[in-house]
């Protein structure tokens, strides 16, 4: 099977930093004339933060959900040499090769629920979604997600797969329930019956290996446990494999009545 990779770009420009979170991304202007939201390797959380990032991310578009588009952005820290800021010099400097951009969406507002309400279906299939990743990252504090040209968006997914932290425990790790109480759009029904019923057959063995055949190979290299970066993609593809025909079952906190597939 012929390997899927992320486009290439190579940063031309450092426009800004954003300061949202811990990582500090940035906007940057690569070759290809895009504008991009830059995360780094060389940012507190590593590597795993930008493998997470592409596995969600390109999982959640094979799935039908709306995410910016992801691109694999070589960087020269020379690129920095000019910023003010010291700590963006710092984090340009230490990122070196290759990083990870996301489409910028111009025009784009954050979710408020109180101005955009969502069907109960669209609610149930975030959330079956943010089941199978676990993602601890889009609650009513930090909803992450977009409004854009009148449509919801998915955004940041660093925060997800705690399991890749621990690969030992990872099974167990993965097999966890997933509270949903606070999640940005609990407030909504949301269907995680129908969800699961249309999404998790469609994830698929041959599906994962797709995605995690995104993954930059110089950001696998070297995990300890694993002699090649196809091993570790393997490791990626395992829990999730295995979370999609469960997970349903083990979102807790939405409610009577729809506290997943019974």
């Amino acid at each position: 099977m012929a390997r899927e990779v992320l486009k290439k770009v190579t940063a031309t420009r450092y426009i800004t930093p954003l300061r949202e979170g811990g990582s500090l991304p940035g906007l940057v202007e690569a070759d290809d004339l895009g504008t991009y939201v830059m995360k780094f390797t060389g940012a507190g959380q590593g590597r795993k933060t930008l493998v997470a990032e592409v596995v969600c991310g390109e999982l959640a578009r094979r799935l039908g959900f709306r995410v910016p588009r992801l691109v694999a952005v070589g960087l020269d820290p020379v690129l920095g040499l000019g910023e003010p800021d010291q700590q963006v010099q710092d984090l340009l400097r230490a990122s070196g090769g290759t990083n990870l951009g996301m489409d910028f969406l111009s025009g784009a507002l954050g979710y408020d629920p109180l101005g955009f309400p969502v069907s109960a279906a669209e609610a149930g299939r975030i959330v079956w979604f943010d089941a199978l990743i676990n993602n601890v990252d889009r609650s009513w504090r930090n909803p992450n997600l977009l409004v854009h040209r009148g449509e919801l968006w998915l955004i940041d997914h660093g925060a997800t797969m705690i399991w890749h932290h621990n690969w030992p425990g990872a099974e167990a790790s993965a097999a966890r329930p997933y509270d949903a109480s606070e999640h940005a759009l609990a407030p909504f029904a949301p269907d995680v019956r129908a969800a699961a019923a249309e999404l998790a057959p469609r994830v698929t063995e041959e599906l994962l290996a797709e995605v995690t055949a995104e993954i930059p190979e110089a950001w696998l290299d070297g995990e300890p446990g694993f002699g090649t970066p196809d091993e570790l993609r393997r490791a990626y593809a395992r829990p999730l494999l295995a979370r999609a025909a469960v997970v349903a079952e083990r979102i807790t906190g939405l409610g009577t009545g729809t506290e997943g597939v019974q």
